[in-house]
């Protein structure tokens, strides 16, 4: 016992001094002063002294120091630098979420700073990486099951310079973000943003496309409501005739044909249900409707086969 009470007090001075070992005496203050808490006199050796250790990658150790300089000299033209710099150590760490965060406070709480450009257009490229899959959102090491963050990063692209130089893509990718994720209608809200508020730019034509893709995905199959089906046609013939010289219109043409298919397939098979009910006048307008709409499909065929058998057997 006697034995394990000296191990005891040993660990103690040990710990002991541990917590004093970063602890000294400065005689020009006569006070005790631990190097890890002190802050350099005045912020721009401050800020040198941060700067050097993030040039030597040692990033936890810069990333102190900075938090530091913003703490004590919080008015200083250093501080938003350094806040700039918090952004860089979060991107080297892999920490984009973070990085993205700590951007956003260079524009929230230095507006005048000269880094706010490249601070958006970091950002930006931050809401890439999560929309391509190369970043995950996570929190104690752990991915969270959360909605792609790059929509609340591409809206704040938007919203921190709404007629900067990336507004318009941003918008645009807020769109495909939405997309991807199967909110169509928030997706096409998002498209509309761009052709509205950004008529000119080179993303406007891309964004009716994508209007008309949301609307096609909307549509599920032969079995269901058409009303996205004839809706998503529509927009696509708008875009085709819009803009007939982008590279996007031989895809167009092509989505506009498996609509037309589908529609075609959906006429069909509602005038074959009205022709086992004997109800051959509401056959007849489907079985046109077919025809009309995909005439050159194997669903016209049909139509005009079933047309020609109901022809017979009113006589």
């Amino acid at each position: 016992m006697k034995k394990l009470g000296i191990i005891c007090l040993l660990i103690f001075f040990a710990n002991l001094q541990y917590l004093y070992a970063y602890w000294i005496w400065n005689p020009k203050s006569g006070q005790w002063v631990n190097p890890k808490l002190s802050v350099k006199q005045g912020p721009q050796k401050q800020f040198e002294f941060a700067l050097s250790l993030y040039n030597a990658e040692e990033y936890v150790d810069a990333k102190r120091e900075f938090k530091k300089l913003i703490r004590h000299f919080p008015k200083a033209k250093e501080a938003a630098e350094s806040q700039y710099y918090l952004g860089l150590i979060e991107e080297k760490l892999g920490n984009l979420y973070e990085a993205f965060k700590e951007y956003q406070k260079v524009i929230d709480t230095y507006p005048f700073s000269e880094r706010i450009g490249e601070v958006i257009e970091r950002q930006y490229a931050i809401g890439e990486a999560f929309m391509l899959g190369k970043a995950k959102r996570k929190a104690l090491g752990l991915e969270l099951p959360v909605d792609n963050p790059a929509l609340e990063i591409f809206a704040k692209v938007v919203e921190n310079s709404p007629y900067g130089a990336l507004a318009a893509k941003a918008q645009y990718q807020l769109g495909m973000v939405y997309k991807n994720l199967g909110q169509y209608y928030e997706a096409e809200e998002a498209f509309n943003k761009v052709i509205n508020n950004y008529p000119d730019s080179e993303w406007a034509q891309s964004a009716k496309f994508q209007i008309a893709a949301c609307r096609a995905l909307a549509s599920r199959g032969p079995a269901y409501d058409q009303g996205s089906t004839k809706e998503a046609r529509e927009k696509f013939q708008e875009f085709i005739l819009s803009s007939p010289q982008t590279p996007l219109v031989n895809e167009a043409e092509n989505r506009l044909k498996e609509l037309s298919e589908k529609e075609a397939e959906s006429n069909y098979q509602i005038g074959r249900f009205y022709e086992k009910q004997r109800d051959y006048k509401a056959a007849e307008i489907y079985y046109n409707a077919t025809i009309e709409v995909a005439p050159e499909s194997p669903w016209a065929v049909r139509a005009m086969e079933r047309l020609k058998i109901m022809e017979k057997t009113k006589r």
